[in-house]
């Protein structure tokens, strides 16, 4: 540590046998001399330190954005989360020993703050709420390392705050839970039954196992194609008898106000959208959206959405389409207009 004396108006601060002084201003000091490799020698330091840290919260990042969404289910304000955190980090003094655990802790805290009003936003949104469609990871050169889908963030939906948090952290990011413990400033035996609970509720949701892409892909064409046809006897081949349709337009673009359930309804509603639609709608391309098979597709009036399939002992049991255009923003114009092009 650097020692510091005050002498004749003077603040000396020796490092081993290097030396810098500066003057305090009294009657008579005229001169202030720094020492330049002193100088030079700490801006390196700082330096070095300032890119260490930027190093070590790009390591770390993609699992950050990841987990925050996983949070919140709303990919602006993970990356809204994540931009604080790093503001946070950028100005923590000091050494950081384990950055992983010290990031993952400011970005879980941060998202149980952010979900005090996110919940409160949901109190009043128009027609069913779906998390914003992840298509492939939150970065394009990550893979998913989870496997939530939508139906199981909408089950975490019924957690508690805390609950998501220790399930999460524990169950899906792989903490040990003296880690959760701490990152959610509870004992572990609190956690550990938080964790408990949480994964009793979300149980039924969690896939039961995952499709080999070439038949995900070919159910989701199979599906486009007759729901675009309005083709019954396909559709109810496809579907299972007590299929659930949820749409999020958020109030801003025409979509079901209410969730559509059972084989019936769904055929008249698939039906009836063909009868109504002058222009069919187009399909641009095949993806995965948060762990389900589906596509990005452009309806009859030309509006971009998403439907992801959740697929069940080979029939479609759940339907999920995003409509809402804040819900779209990420999706590439670019590869939109590439998709509609070929």
């Amino acid at each position: 540590m650097p020692r510091k004396f005050l002498a004749s108006g003077r603040i000396h601060v020796t490092f081993g046998h290097a030396a810098s002084s500066y003057t305090r201003g009294h009657t008579g000091d005229t001169e202030t001399s720094v020492s330049a490799d002193v100088s030079g020698g700490a801006s390196d330091q700082r330096r070095g330190r300032s890119d260490q840290r930027t190093a070590d919260f790009q390591a770390e990042r993609s699992r950050l954005l990841r987990l925050a969404y996983r949070m919140l289910g709303s990919l602006s304000d993970a990356e809204d989360v994540v931009q604080d955190a790093w503001l946070r980090w950028e100005r923590t003094a000091g050494e950081i020993e384990f950055p992983t655990t010290y990031l993952t802790r400011i970005v879980t805290r941060l998202c149980l703050d952010e979900q005090k009003s996110a919940r409160a936003q949901r109190e009043i949104y128009v027609g069913p709420w779906l998390p914003d469609p992840l298509i492939g990871s939150v970065e394009p050169d990550e893979m998913i390392a989870d496997d939530i889908t939508v139906t199981l963030m909408l089950a975490m939906e019924r957690l508690s705050p805390l609950e998501r948090a220790a399930f999460l952290l524990h169950d899906v990011f792989d903490m040990a839970l003296p880690q959760v413990a701490v990152t959610l400033g509870r004992e572990p035996a609190a956690v550990r039954q938080l964790a408990s609970r949480a994964r009793k509720h979300v149980q039924a949701a969690r896939p039961r196992f995952a499709l080999e892409p070439a038949e995900a892909d070919r159910i989701a064409r199979a599906f486009f194609t007759a729901a675009r046809d309005g083709d019954t006897a396909q559709l109810a081949e496809l579907l299972a008898q007590d299929v659930e349709i949820h749409a999020d337009g958020g109030g801003k673009v025409l979509a079901l106000r209410n969730v559509v359930r059972g084989l019936e309804r769904a055929l008249r509603l698939f039906v009836g959208s063909h009868r109504k639609n002058l222009r069919a709608p187009t399909l641009l391309r095949t993806v995965k959206i948060d762990g389900l098979p589906g596509y990005i597709s452009v309806d009859g009036d030309g509006l971009l959405q998403t439907t992801a399939l959740d697929i069940r002992d080979g029939r479609i049991a759940a339907i999920y389409i995003v409509k809402n255009p804040d819900k779209l923003a990420h999706l590439s114009s670019a590869m939109v207009a590439d998709d509609a092009e070929n």
